[in-house]
């Protein structure tokens, strides 16, 4: 089997040259940008941890003209916001019929699956990881999710799987920028 050498370990050569068809990135929130704990004040507050590499990694796709999208099945504002500061246009939230919003996502980029790549850890994100050209699991995704996905990271999910997925796109597509930027 060919294998392609990566900061991530080896990789298949196949799913490397996978990488390189994708176009658009649909990501899940809750165990892919964040460690899928909610913290709840005494106020009611919502609060979630991201990570400033996955943010790195966002832009750094938008920037080579890759879109991401969200789609999750929980409404927050700390996602809105967070998404925002990224410049992620295309935020699904509540979204209980995961698939329908993958469509519309495909149909409004005019992208057939092979060129999208989805990230999710948990049951409900399934649906998307199967109609996807590329599933991607976290590394700490639910046991049977992971079994679905054509990628596990080595990252977990709010630690740096999102940055590991966006790397593995620009590095596979010749857009791997070591220099300059800011974290975000």
């Amino acid at each position: 089997m060919a294998t392609v050498s990566t900061w991530y370990g080896e990789i298949d050569a196949t799913l490397f040259q996978r990488l390189q068809a994708i176009r658009l990135v649909i990501c899940d929130v809750d165990g892919v940008f964040s460690d899928g704990r909610i913290y709840l004040g005494n106020d009611g507050e919502e609060l979630k941890a991201f990570h400033t590499r996955d943010g790195f990694g966002v832009k750094a796709l938008i920037n080579a003209g890759i879109p991401v999208a969200v789609i999750t099945g929980r409404n927050s504002a700390i996602v809105s916001r967070r998404m925002a500061a990224l410049g992620v246009t295309d935020i699904y939230q509540g979204t209980t019929e995961k698939l329908a919003a993958y469509q519309a996502l495909a149909d409004k980029y005019q992208l057939d699956d092979g060129a999208i790549a989805s990230i999710g850890d948990d049951v409900p994100d399934v649906v998307m990881l199967q109609q996807a050209g590329l599933g991607v699991a976290p590394q700490d995704a639910h046991p049977w999710v992971q079994q679905q996905a054509d990628y596990v990271t080595s990252m977990r999910g709010g630690f740096g799987a999102v940055r590991e997925l966006s790397d593995l796109i620009l590095l596979s597509q010749g857009h791997l920028q070591l220099q300059g930027g800011v974290s975000l």
